[in-house]
């Protein structure tokens, strides 16, 4: 019996149009099982967006995400995270460390790690009090430069070595997912997919909802 799998939805880098956006978001939620939503806004560069673009888009999302009952993080930034009231944050290995994080936002938040392909960061995440850890790319991405490359073996071995969660990324599609769930991700995190997804978001989260419950 497969364990379960949910979709951790990240935003597009670029939200030209919020309110058109916050109708594609809501349909989106509205598909299907999605535990989870980050925030991650960039400039075309890559560059990190405006403190008020990110407050502004926030104020916009989470009252939607709270409707479907999906929490609600911030990419980065922990005071950010405080100030719009989101449920937490992700942070990487280079933006704050996961203990600012936690002090920063209480016990009751929820604090992402991104471990890259390493079981020893990953450990470290963990000892440092995070809620989940992140691995990838498992698949090449458009979404954003990707330093590593992750296997699948990693989500199984930390599935029999821990029991903190974690979240698969980088490149997945409905039809390469099989095998990362079968591998025991406890998250799939996906963006370009669902936002480019031809039919629309909404058809892109039950696709995905279809091959997880096939895999």
């Amino acid at each position: 019996m497969p364990h379960d799998c949910r979709l951790y939805l990240i935003t597009p880098p670029q939200i030209a149009d919020l309110e058109q956006f916050c109708d594609s978001f809501e349909r989106a939620l509205g598909a299907g099982d999605i535990a989870c939503v980050q925030l991650r806004l960039k400039t075309p560069e890559g560059e990190a967006v405006g403190d008020d673009e990110v407050l502004a888009a926030a104020a916009a999302l989470l009252p939607i995400a709270q409707k479907h009952d999906a929490a609600f993080l911030i990419n980065d930034r922990p005071d950010l995270a405080l100030k719009s009231g989101a449920d937490g944050v992700h942070v990487g290995q280079t933006d704050a460390r996961c203990e600012q994080a936690r002090a920063a936002l209480g016990d009751d938040a929820t604090v992402g790690v991104t471990c890259h392909n390493s079981k020893h960061l990953a450990l470290l995440a963990g000892e440092a009090g995070a809620d989940y850890v992140a691995f990838g790319a498992f698949y090449p991405t458009r979404t954003k430069e990707a330093p590593t490359q992750a296997d699948p073996a990693l989500l199984e071995w930390w599935s029999f070595a821990t029991t903190l969660p974690s979240v698969a990324i980088g490149g997945i599609t409905p039809d390469n997912c099989g095998p990362l769930v079968r591998a025991g991700a406890d998250f799939l995190a996906v963006s370009g997919a669902v936002w480019s997804w031809e039919e629309g978001p909404a058809a892109a989260v039950k696709a995905f909802e279809s091959a997880i419950r096939d895999a």
